[in-house]
């Protein structure tokens, strides 16, 4: 009887790994998977880039209740139209400007204003505003920072 079933779980094990063995990762990418994976890797190559002169500001000591601006100059590097679909401030003491249902040609300039008004803002103040664009990642972060000192 124990022959017979160390027989059995001996003819199982070496059937199951017959079965796993034939096992071909190949077999399993789907082809229509593959063909958009392409794609989408050939457009990625024709996305805009936006390029900033700077993307982070530092305007120093300022004392409170003065107003900050910032003009913060960028280049479409890319080989598509850029598009800035958003620009939205971290608070609302920070105010975006930019260029809104407008789309910037390769090799061509644009402008991102920012005001920052420091008034009720004391001490060390790190502002940011992010930009929602048709890049390749999607999502750029400016920033502007300094000190503001009480009256």
């Amino acid at each position: 009887m124990k022959k017979y079933f160390y027989s059995l779980i001996a003819g199982i094990v070496i059937c199951f790994m017959i079965i796993s063995c034939d096992n071909n990762p190949t077999k399993k990418i789907n082809q229509q998977n593959l063909i958009e994976t392409e794609k989408r890797l050939e457009q990625e190559s024709v996305l805009p880039i936006i390029k900033f002169d700077f993307d982070t500001y530092d305007f120093g000591e300022v004392t409170d209740g003065e107003i900050v601006e910032v003009d913060y100059t960028f280049k479409n590097t890319g080989e598509s139209n850029l598009i800035i679909f958003d620009a939205s401030a971290s608070c609302g003491c920070t105010v975006p400007e930019y260029p809104k249902d407008k789309e910037i040609k390769p090799g061509e300039t644009g402008v991102i204003k920012a005001r920052f008004d420091s008034s009720g803002q004391t001490g060390k103040q790190v502002k940011s505003i992010t930009l929602t664009t048709n890049t390749k990642n999607s999502k750029k972060i400016i920033r502007m920072s300094g000190f503001v000192i009480n009256k």
